[in-house]
C-alpha cells in the first residue's frame, strides 16, 4: 500500500506554503492590476479577461520557482521501481542491484546528490518543460473558475456559495489537468532522465524521441487520470481557500479571490 504513496513526503510537507503562495500572488497581482487600471483604489474593481490571463501566467511562473525542486525529487523517487537495466543499457553492471541499493535514500538525501553531482541548477532540471505546463496551465485554472463561479451565482447573491466554489474548482481543475497532460508528460521524462544517464538533451528533443518512438497518444498518456485526480483535489483547494479568507476577514458570503 506505502508504494502508491512513493516520493509523497516532501511535497506533502511543503504543499501549503507552495499552494498558498500561489493563490496568494494571483490574488493579489490580480488585484493590483484592477486598481491600476481603474486609477482607485476601490475595494472590488472590475475584474477584466487581460487581469485574469496576466495574474495567471505570474502565479505560473512564481509556481515553477517554488515547485520545480519539489516536482523533481518527488519523480526521482517515484521513478525508483524502474529497472536499471531499462533505465541505462549503456552502463556497465553493478556489482549490487539497484533493488537493493537504489540511488535515492529519501527525500534529503535526493537534494544533496542532485546539489553535489549537477549543481544547484540540477534542482531545476525540467523547469522550462513545466514553465510551458504551469504557464497555460494556471490561465486554465483559474479564468475558468473564476468565470464559472460567477455564472453558477445567481445575481442577487454578493458571493458564491460554497456548493458553487466546490463545483467550479473541480471543474477548472479537470479542465486545467486535462489541457497540461502533453506537457506534464514531457516535464516527468525530463526530470526523471539523468539518474544514471542523460537520454534527452531538452525539451523539442525529448518531445521528437517520444513521438518517434511511441507516437502522438503518448503525450495524452495518464490524461484521464489528470482530469479525474483534477476534480475532487482543486475543489477542496478553492474551497479550503475560500472558506479560510472568509474565516479570516470575517466574512459572510465566500468572496472570490
Amino acid at each position: 500500500v506505502f508504494g502508491f504513496f512513493k516520493g509523497m513526503s516532501f511535497p506533502l510537507a511543503s504543499i501549503a506554503v507552495y499552494n498558498s503562495v500561489v493563490f496568494g500572488v494571483f490574488s493579489n497581482t490580480q488585484r493590483f492590476l484592477s486598481q491600476h487600471r481603474c486609477g482607485e483604489p476601490e475595494a472590488s474593481p472590475p475584474r477584466t479577461l487581460s487581469d485574469l490571463l496576466l495574474a495567471s501566467m505570474v502565479a505560473g511562473v512564481v509556481s515553477v520557482g517554488l515547485g520545480g525542486p519539489v516536482d523533481l525529487i518527488k519523480i526521482r523517487l517515484q521513478m525508483q521501481t524502474q529497472p536499471f537495466r531499462d533505465a541505462n543499457l549503456g552502463l556497465k553492471s553493478r556489482a549490487v542491484a539497484p533493488a537493493e541499493q537504489p540511488a535515492y535514500q529519501g527525500p534529503v538525501h535526493c537534494i544533496t546528490t542532485i546539489v553535489r553531482n549537477e549543481g544547484l541548477a540540477g534542482l531545476y532540471r525540467g523547469a522550462s518543460a513545466m514553465l510551458l505546463r504551469d504557464v497555460p496551465g494556471y490561465c486554465l485554472y483559474f479564468i475558468p473558475y473564476v468565470f464559472l463561479s460567477e455564472w453558477i451565482t445567481p445575481e442577487a447573491c454578493t458571493g458564491p456559495s460554497p456548493c458553487a466554489v466546490w463545483l467550479a474548482g473541480g471543474m477548472a481543475g479537470a479542465i486545467s489537468w486535462g489541457t497540461a497532460t502533453p506537457m506534464d508528460v514531457v516535464k516527468s521524462r525530463l526530470q526523471a532522465d539523468g539518474v544514471y544517464l542523460n537520454k534527452y538533451k531538452g525539451v523539442l528533443d525529448c518531445i521528437s524521441q517520444s513521438y518517434q518512438k511511441e507516437g502522438l497518444k503518448v503525450f495524452f498518456r495518464g490524461i484521464t487520470v489528470n482530469a479525474v485526480r483534477g476534480f475532487p483535489m482543486s475543489a477542496a483547494m478553492f474551497l479550503g481557500y475560500e472558506l479560510s479568507l472568509q474565516a479570516i476577514r470575517g466574512d459572510h458570503a465566500v468572496t472570490s479571490p
